[in-house]
């Protein structure tokens, strides 16, 4: 990109939050927040060694709240001239003054902010024209078509680069941001057996700095070996067997815990975890740490999208659960402190055993690993888990056969306290990180 990297500094983005603040001020609002935003990227793909997309995003934007008193009212916009900043924050006021009272709402409280903000080493730019971005990608798809005769068709390769920097600021004087990276490589393919069996499947590797990413022809031959060994899926009977949620697919069980002891899950009491602070939620073999501060990590931050600064802590501890995932709205509501995660979770690392995955397979003997999930069959009321999948028929701790067009069902409660082993496998693809897990026993749905 010939562009300058970002068409602010982020002296400027502070400074145009702060004015945004002082308009918020001069309207009579008795408290504000602003957040000042910048993002590009650029997305190369192709399809059977053809050039397929390229795309070029650049994005701008300023969102304002505005609170008088227990009223509150939010605005924004993708013009930062100073008109549209007046006339933003003016929108946001009109509506706070017709908006209910809400004693919940405001600004987290000010003895919380961010006081010292450590750079985290999130901001990596990648250097990538659009021909070298086209030829990764094409030695990505050629690595995976290459595995085997069989791959007779793609869904693409694509490389994706991403820079953004923000500001947010507060009435409490806070004013803080940084830049951030993220780039990405992904393939996926078709196979054919011959025999009106197609399978298709994918890989892809995602990092803050471009370095730390595997490289295309690895991406590109793991998509191809993954989409090959589906050949043959066969269906199986239903029966109540152990289940191994593959590395790829086991962060989504940490996600149903998070949805389960997040605020708003908690204070509307639509969670199979209400009231579980304290109490065994989790199979004791499992302890996960919330690392906020990780250099390069996926979902770091210095402080969160309120300014509440970040801080490590243990999130389940032998099986217990210490904490919830609050921001300072939920926390008000729970007659609780926020936990410093408006915005989501941040890094969290879930501990593992000393099996690999090969052992992990020895120890469930017979059953389904799953490398697949398919649908959304997930009641966060009463915690009922349906999902359709995919993977392998296991027997005597070896691989035997794929299989598809089934279902696994459990109830996440029993789920989460039936794990009996964590593998040491793990994977770095978002916030979530995770090995192998292995449950006890489950319904597998199937002929």
């Amino acid at each position: 990109m010939s562009e300058p990297r970002f068409s602010y500094s982020l002296a400027q983005l502070q400074e145009m939050s702060d004015s945004v603040l002082q308009l918020a001020k001069d309207a009579g609002a008795s408290a504000a927040e602003a957040e000042v935003s910048l993002g590009f990227g650029q997305n190369v793909s192709v399809r059977m060694h053809e050039t397929e997309t390229i795309e070029y995003n650049r994005d701008k934007g300023i969102s304002v709240s505005v609170y008088f008193g227990q009223q509150r009212g939010h605005a924004s916009t993708s013009d930062l001239s100073p008109q549209a900043l007046y006339d933003t924050v003016s929108a946001a006021c009109n509506i706070a003054r017709y908006t209910a009272k809400d004693e919940f709402c405001g600004l987290a409280d000010a003895n919380l902010m961010a006081k010292n903000i450590p750079d985290l080493d999130l901001h990596h730019p990648w250097a990538l024209n659009v021909d070298q971005a086209i030829e990764l990608a094409k030695v990505c798809e050629s690595a995976a078509r290459d595995v085997d005769t069989r791959i007779t068709n793609s869904e693409g390769a694509a490389v994706s680069t991403y820079e953004g920097m923000f500001a947010y600021a507060n009435s409490h004087g806070f004013n803080g941001g940084y830049a951030t990276s993220r780039h990405s490589l992904s393939c996926s393919v078709i196979a054919d057996d011959g025999e009106d069996n197609m399978q298709r499947d994918y890989w892809y590797s995602t990092a803050r700095d471009a370095q730390d990413l595997e490289t295309a022809a690895y991406v590109g031959r793991l998509a191809g070996e993954r989409t090959v060994r589906r050949l043959g899926s066969q269906r199986i009977k239903t029966a109540q067997v152990p289940v191994m949620f593959d590395a790829s697919v086991s962060s989504g069980l940490i996600s149903h815990l998070i949805s389960g002891i997040s605020g708003g899950s908690l204070y509307r009491k639509s969670s199979f975890l209400l009231d579980s602070l304290g109490t065994q939620v989790m199979s004791s073999i499992v302890t996960i740490e919330e690392e906020p501060h990780l250099l390069k990590g996926l979902s770091s931050s210095p402080f969160d999208n309120e300014g509440v600064a970040t801080s490590p802590r243990t999130l389940v501890k032998d099986g217990v659960l210490q904490g919830y995932v609050l921001s300072s709205y939920s926390a008000r509501k729970l007659g609780m402190t926020t936990t410093a995660n408006a915005g989501g979770n941040h890094n969290l690392i879930v501990s593992h055993g000393e099996l690999d995955f090969n052992g992990l397979l020895k120890t469930m003997g017979t059953g389904l690993l799953v490398t697949e999930l398919l649908g959304h069959g997930i009641n966060m009321v009463t915690g009922d888990y349906s999902r359709g999948a995919a993977g392998f028929w296991v027997e005597n701790g070896v691989i035997l056969h794929p299989v598809e067009e089934i279902t696994i069902a459990g109830n996440l409660r029993e789920m989460f306290k039936q794990i009996v082993a964590i593998g040491n496998d793990v994977l770095i693809q978002g916030s979530k990180q995770m090995g192998s897990v292995l449950i006890e026993n489950m319904t597998v749905a199937g002929d």
